[in-house]
């Protein structure tokens, strides 16, 4: 609690508050029904400023100084009051003291999925949690939307609220700035910073606070947005995926041959068909219309390591050959494929 200064007797001389407590956000002084005396002095420290409220409507509003409350410094209080020709007589009013220090390392995180709409992966559900620092900048704004006439309004009886609300303007900042999914997972540190923008007036508007700073620390998403993340970034790393499959298959023979030779029913798959089986699995309309270009001789693929390398299974591959939706040959000797393609992946290096 604060250090109250003031005279006892029928009038306030004195208006004076000395916050040592770190964590009170507003606090209205308390006058034991006394009034405030013509000529009294307002003193409002750094880090403070008061607002004045008659008849419940807000009065004028007081920065750091000492002030001496006389009807030319009150204008707004004046009229509200009605004094025409300037006050003599003690007045009564509350007078509330808002701290606006920057509070610091506050808490924030989803308690449920948010639900967002990602150009990618349609609608996806996320989780995140962070810390936010913020101050209040609009007093009347936080008083009648935050801390109302609550005498001692502390920070803890506004964390939850806080947090709550603070989430409510991440998700309403994240659907306004249409930051894709797959950016949010992998990109997060600078996300706090670009959400800021958004995310201010948002709070100033509802609430008169300004976050000055909003920390993502960890966004989860679902385990299929995981995946789908994971194998854009196993695609990025394989690079040419033609001389990838080259490497893998040589690789094979250098081990004694087994898994190329097995291939089921010895059925090699061009390598330039692997696009148009990966659109014909997508679109089997589609696929059987397409025409393909002409067939290396050497690039070639098992329908394993087809699927393997498509992210599908073996039996699919076969189903689209038999359906006809994809076109394959069959081969006499696997291994001697294989040691053509070899002998060109090592012509190649």
């Amino acid at each position: 609690m604060g250090v109250l200064d003031f005279i006892k007797g029928q009038a306030l001389e004195i208006i004076e508050w000395t916050d040592d407590s770190r964590d009170t956000l507003s606090f209205r002084f308390p006058d034991d029904d006394k009034e405030i005396k013509n000529g009294a002095q307002l003193i409002v420290r750094d880090s403070q400023m008061v607002q004045f409220v008659a008849a419940g409507q807000f009065a004028d509003l007081f920065g750091p100084g000492k002030h001496t409350l006389k009807t030319e410094n009150i204008p707004i209080l004046s009229r509200i009051l009605g004094w025409k020709y300037g006050f003599e007589s003690p007045f009564k009013c509350d007078v509330y003291y808002l701290n606006t220090r920057i509070f610091t390392g506050n808490k924030w995180g989803t308690a449920n999925p948010v639900m967002m709409r990602d150009a990618d992966f349609g609608l996806v559900r996320l989780r995140a949690f962070g810390t936010y620092d913020f101050r209040i900048v609009d007093a009347p704004k936080f008083l009648r939307e935050v801390a109302g006439t609550d005498q001692n309004f502390r920070l803890d009886e506004f964390e939850g609220t806080m947090r709550s609300r603070i989430v409510s303007v991440f998700t309403e900042a994240l659907a306004t700035a249409k930051v894709p999914a797959l950016d949010i997972a992998t990109r997060y540190s600078e996300l706090g910073d670009a959400l800021l923008p958004v995310v201010n007036p948002i709070m100033q508007g509802k609430y008169g606070l300004e976050i000055a700073s909003f920390v993502v620390e960890n966004v989860s998403v679902p385990p299929e947005v995981e995946q789908a993340i994971d194998k854009r970034s196993g695609m990025a790393a394989v690079g040419n995926l033609n001389d990838y499959v080259k490497f893998q298959m040589a690789s094979a023979m250098g081990q004694g041959g087994g898994s190329v030779a097995a291939a089921p029913a010895e059925m090699a798959i061009g390598f330039a068909m692997a696009q148009q089986m990966a659109q014909g699995l997508a679109n089997p309309a589609g696929a059987s219309t397409a025409a393909p270009s002409a067939t290396p001789t050497l690039d070639v693929l098992t329908p394993e390591q087809a699927a393997q390398a498509l992210g599908v299974s073996a039996e699919d591959v076969i189903a689209a050959i038999e359906k006809g939706e994809l076109k394959g040959r069959k081969i006499g000797n696997a291994y001697r494929i294989a040691r053509a393609s070899l002998d060109e992946y090592l012509r190649g290096a």
